[in-house]
C-alpha cells in the first residue's frame, strides 16, 4: 500500500492508484494517530513538508519515502539510512516556480504601489508615494546559497538587468554571479534572497545584527526554510523603516497561527509555503515522485 499524506496532483494519484493499493488523505499531518496507524501497513510514504518522517514513524515498515518537493528537514535522513529506507526528493521539478516567486515578489516590493489598494478604496489618491517606487533593473540581487534554485533566480534577475552576487562556501563555480562573502552580500544587495537549508549553521542567520548590515531600503525574500530568519528581528527592521520590504514564504512555525509578530508590520508579503507550488510545478513534482516510488516498488 502507498500512503500519501499531503496534497498531490490528482492525475498522478490516479496513476499510482491504477498500479497499487493506495490511501490518499492529505490532512494526515493534523491527525498523527491516524498517520501512525496507516503508515504501519504502507510500503511507501509520499509526503510534503508537514509530515515529520522521524521517531516512531520510522519503525512502521515502509521501504521508501517520496518527497513532493526538495527540502528534507522534515525527514530523518540518518534514521532512514539506518533502516534502509530510500528517500526520493523531486529535485529540480519546482525550481522555476521558486525562482519566479523570488523575482516577482522582489519587484512588487520595490515598486510599492501594488500595496496601496486599501488607501485607494478609502478614497485617497496616493500618486505621490506610489510614484516613488523603484525599478528592478540595475539593482543588485544577492543570493545566500547558490544551488539550482538560486542559479535560476540569478538567470531571471540578469534577464531583467540585475547584477547578481552570491555567497556559498560549498559552490564549486559561480557561473552567472559574482562570488562574495556572506557579509558582502548582506551589505551590498538591494534584494537579498535566501537559498539555504535549515541547519545548526543557518538557524536564525538573518538576525538583528545581519539585518542592520543590510542596505537601507533593501528587500529580503525567504522562500527557503523557516527558522533561517529571526522573525521578531525582521518585524522590527520593517517597522523602523530600515528595510524597504520583505516576502516570507516559510516560517519557524507552520501554520503561522494567530500568535505571531507580523500583525501591522508594513511592506510585508506573507504566503503559506507555496513558493515551489504552482499548477505546473505541482504536476512536475507529482509526476517525478510518483514515478520514483513506482520504480522503487517495481510497479513500472
Amino acid at each position: 500500500m502507498i500512503l500519501i499524506t499531503e496534497f498531490m496532483d490528482e492525475t498522478w494519484v490516479d496513476w499510482l492508484r491504477a498500479r497499487a493499493d493506495l490511501t490518499y488523505e492529505p490532512d494526515l499531518p493534523d491527525r498523527p494517530d491516524d498517520l501512525a496507524r496507516l503508515a504501519s501497513g504502507a510500503q511507501a510514504l509520499i509526503v510534503r513538508n508537514r509530515t515529520q518522517v522521524r521517531g516512531a514513524l520510522l519503525g512502521a515498515g515502509f521501504g521508501c519515502v517520496g518527497r513532493l518537493g526538495v527540502g528534507l528537514d522534515n525527514i530523518d535522513l540518518d534514521g532512514c539510512r539506518d533502516r534502509g529506507i530510500a528517500v526520493y526528493p523531486a529535485t529540480g521539478a519546482n525550481t522555476l516556480s521558486v525562482a519566479e516567486y523570488v523575482i516577482t515578489t522582489a519587484a512588487l516590493l520595490l515598486r510599492g504601489a501594488y500595496l496601496m489598494r486599501h488607501e485607494m478604496e478609502a478614497g485617497a489618491w496616493p500618486r505621490g508615494p506610489a510614484g516613488q517606487g523603484r525599478e528592478i533593473a540595475g539593482k543588485v540581487l544577492g543570493l545566500i546559497g547558490y544551488g539550482e534554485i538560486a542559479r535560476k533566480s540569478a538567470a531571471l534577475g540578469r534577464a531583467l538587468g540585475m547584477e547578481v552576487m552570491a555567497a556559498d562556501p560549498y559552490a564549486t563555480d559561480f557561473d552567472g554571479a559574482r562570488p562574495a562573502s556572506v557579509e558582502e552580500v548582506f551589505a551590498q544587495a538591494d534584494i537579498l534572497s535566501l537559498h539555504v537549508p535549515l541547519t545548526d549553521e543557518t538557524r536564525r542567520m538573518v538576525d538583528a545584527a545581519a539585518l542592520a548590515r543590510m542596505k537601507p531600503g533593501s528587500v529580503l525574500v525567504n522562500a527557503a526554510r523557516g527558522g533561517v530568519v529571526d522573525e521578531a528581528a525582521l518585524a522590527t527592521a520593517l517597522q523602523s523603516g530600515h528595510l524597504g520590504g520583505a516576502a516570507l514564504d516559510t516560517f519557524e512555525a507552520e501554520p503561522l497561527g494567530t500568535d505571531h509578530v507580523f500583525a501591522g508590520v508594513p511592506n510585508l508579503i506573507l504566503t503559506p509555503h507555496i513558493g515551489g507550488v504552482t499548477a505546473e510545478a505541482n504536476a512536475r513534482v507529482s509526476e517525478m515522485t510518483a514515478r520514483s516510488v513506482a520504480r522503487h516498488l517495481g510497479l513500472t
